[in-house]
């Protein structure tokens, strides 16, 4: 157990610290809203049992942190009522929604993920590529983000999957992929993109999140790998999802060396206003940073959905993604605090001398 000022605190704490005025930049202990149905209020504690329980295995010694925003506050409560039935050394803090996923927390915030065993983080946009993420897990703390989560999403769709089961699925696939670099990446629209993984598959996204340091979405359920810096080349097309966007119109990414030099489509200025925008917060030297293809993954969650949600379009079995921008936290050099994900649509993909997905069929 880390040594933390929450374990003083208690729930009754907690709700008095609500009544304090609210401000912009004030960080806020959330209040309930009663804005749901018996049946709804009842799956809704059921999937948070499940955050708590069996993804996060939660202990009783342990202090935790939930984090949320606005747009959040009801599945927040959620949460946080279920970790109190199990530990009394909990804290929930709202904090103004940031304005786009790698957006750092406030100070304040940061400073409490530090001194936490679990944090749990449903919010607006992501925290997962930030600093502040970061720096927790390296001092133990385990976190699960769950950027862009709905009440349908958190009650339905992948967070119905059996997590102990998609677990033992991606460690067995895991074992095929672990000396297999090379890949090829095929679509009916038109990508044809090649490129090699560095360093190793990531497989720890399978939603059980217990040990010190580790971080997962949920819901959960992708493998994933950082593109090596320089080797990827092609056209990538986006036709599934762009952020947390259905695709109605095809985006096409050409891609020189690891990084996207031309944008096609009817929604291109839009794509390039979001990362020049991004860029005009780093030095000169670094802006082409936000156009690196900063991760590749394919989803391993039976019971996601292609929804228009990137938190749960990335995980749909049968899809694979790519996310450009900040490629840090798998280990890379494009640090620019951008990262937005595009799914494509029954992909063929072939990893060394594996052929995993022919049009979106998994065939391992």
């Amino acid at each position: 157990m880390k040594d933390s000022p929450l374990s003083a605190h208690s729930a009754d704490w907690a709700k008095d610290m609500a009544k304090k005025k609210k401000s912009d930049e004030d960080i806020l202990i959330a209040e309930h809203d009663d804005g749901v149905d018996k049946a709804s209020q009842d799956a809704l504690e059921r999937a948070a049992e499940t955050v708590c329980r069996e993804c996060m295995q939660i202990q009783r010694s342990e202090n935790v942190l939930v984090i949320t925003d606005p747009n959040t506050s009801e599945i927040g409560r959620a949460l946080y009522e279920a970790a109190t039935k199990i530990s009394d050394r909990v804290l929930m803090v709202m904090m103004p929604s940031t304005h786009r996923h790698g957006d750092e927390p406030p100070s304040p915030v940061a400073e409490l993920m530090r001194k936490q065993d679990v944090v749990l983080a449903p919010t607006r946009y992501s925290l997962t590529h930030t600093r502040a993420r970061m720096q927790a897990c390296r001092e133990g703390t385990r976190i699960a983000t769950m950027p862009g989560i709905t009440l349908q999403m958190f009650t339905e769709g992948g967070m119905t999957t059996d997590f102990n089961a998609m677990q033992s699925a991606i460690a067995q696939l895991g074992k095929s992929l672990k000396r297999q670099r090379s890949v090829h990446v095929t679509t009916p629209s038109g990508t044809d993109v090649t490129f090699e993984i560095a360093g190793r598959w990531e497989l720890g996204d399978n939603g059980i999140c217990n040990r010190p340091g580790q971080v997962t979405n949920l819901p959960a359920g992708k493998i994933l790998g950082m593109p090596k810096e320089g080797t990827m080349e092609g056209t990538i097309v986006i036709d599934g999802t762009w952020d947390a966007t259905l695709i109605e119109n095809p985006i096409t990414l050409k891609v020189e060396a690891g990084i996207v030099t031309k944008v096609s489509g009817e929604d291109r200025d839009d794509v390039k206003a979001l990362f020049v925008e991004a860029s005009r917060k780093l030095k000169p030297q670094h802006q082409s940073n936000v156009w690196t293809v900063a991760e590749f993954g394919f989803g391993m969650n039976p019971r996601a959905r292609l929804i228009g949600n990137v938190l749960e379009d990335e995980k749909v079995q049968g899809t694979c993604y790519f996310a450009i921008g900040d490629n840090t936290n798998l280990g890379g050099s494009s640090l620019c605090g951008i990262h937005v994900t595009g799914v494509l649509s029954e992909p063929t993909v072939e990893i060394g001398e594996l052929k995993l997905l022919n049009e979106g069929d998994m065939r391992i």
